[in-house]
């Protein structure tokens, strides 16, 4: 983990498809987020893993592996953590981001769970027709982008 805190925080609770969190990774590396997994996780992370996958980046990404879902909450408490949900109540849009804030998605198959959406609420993407969601990763980099625009202004012309 870097000394220096990220403009963003992304927060995967157990991910189980390994190129949709190194997908994600390398999103996390370009913006200079950090990537949090809150364990049980559906792949392994270790540096051999890493190469299997053909994700080069890995061992550069800043990442934070949270042993249960009870220890992340733990790590969060005090901190503005943005859920993200087909079942959300409002668009994502709105969502009043801050430097630092933690964007918390759920796993692939089944997304988050509804206890967490009913206690905390969630934000959604809109999307029309018959797909009901967006590939795990694809929601993220969505998301990452609009709040990395709120929270740091124009981004044309911009290397961040």
């Amino acid at each position: 983990m870097k000394d220096k805190e990220p403009i963003l925080h992304i927060a995967l609770l157990h991910p189980e498809i390994p190129g949709n969190t190194g997908n994600i990774g390398r999103l996390a590396l370009g913006l200079g987020a950090r990537l949090h997994l809150v364990h049980p996780l559906g792949f392994a992370t270790d540096e051999k893993a890493a190469r299997r996958g053909a994700i080069d980046h890995w061992v550069h990404v800043d990442r934070m592996e949270h042993p249960t879902e009870k220890e992340f909450w733990k790590w969060a408490d005090g901190r503005q953590v943005h859920l993200f949900s087909t079942h959300g109540a409002d668009c994502f849009l709105q969502t009043p981001y801050a430097l630092g804030d933690v964007l918390l998605f759920g796993c692939e198959s089944v997304g988050l769970p509804s206890r967490l959406v009913e206690t905390r609420g969630a934000w959604k993407i809109p999307l029309e027709g018959p797909v009901r969601s967006l590939n795990l990763s694809n929601a993220v980099a969505v998301v990452a982008y609009q709040a990395l625009q709120k929270i740091r202004g124009d981004l044309l012309g911009t290397g961040l």
